[in-house]
């Protein structure tokens, strides 16, 4: 039995996560896409994951390039959307933080959680890419609240009590 795609898309949007934005450079043009699919894979060596959608722009730049995975805070809620491609009209250009490494992506400020990544490996997810990262480098604001995506919307981890 098929499965019809838009009811599965659907039933997916049940479970509640987090919001990153993964971000890399490519010479001295800076990329970012947002991305709700992300994940811990180990701790020894220290991986993480993250599924792209094989037809975006993201998944064209990542294959053997560094990237940092933005834990992204509530108040970067319009960062969300400009990396999703729905920009907004607050603020045009995202506040960059450098890499700590030469050869590490450089990050967004003001993000929950940031982990550095050098690329591990890359493997075939059906109509995504799934990129393993090597965590070099990690930072975190333990004052800030999440973002979060829930039934296909944003919210705050306080609206999601109310």
């Amino acid at each position: 039995m098929a499965i019809d795609t838009q009811q599965l898309r659907t039933c997916l949007g049940h479970f509640a996560t987090g919001v990153t934005a993964v971000t890399c450079a490519v010479g001295e043009e800076l990329h970012g896409a947002t991305v709700s699919a992300f994940m811990a894979v180990s701790l020894a060596p220290p991986l993480v994951l993250v599924s792209l959608n094989r037809a975006s722009k993201a998944a064209r730049l990542l294959p053997s390039r560094p990237f940092t995975v933005n834990v992204l805070s509530e108040e970067q809620h319009n960062l969300a959307l400009r990396f999703a491609g729905r920009p907004t009209s607050h603020g045009s250009t995202p506040p960059w933080q450098p890499a700590p490494g030469r050869h590490l992506a450089p990050a967004l400020l003001g993000s929950l959680a940031t982990f550095f990544c050098s690329p591990w490996a890359c493997h075939d997810g059906g109509d995504h890419l799934l990129f393993l990262g090597r965590v070099e480098h990690v930072d975190q604001r333990p004052d800030a609240q999440p973002l979060l995506f829930y039934r296909s919307t944003f919210h705050a981890l306080n609206s999601m009590n109310a």
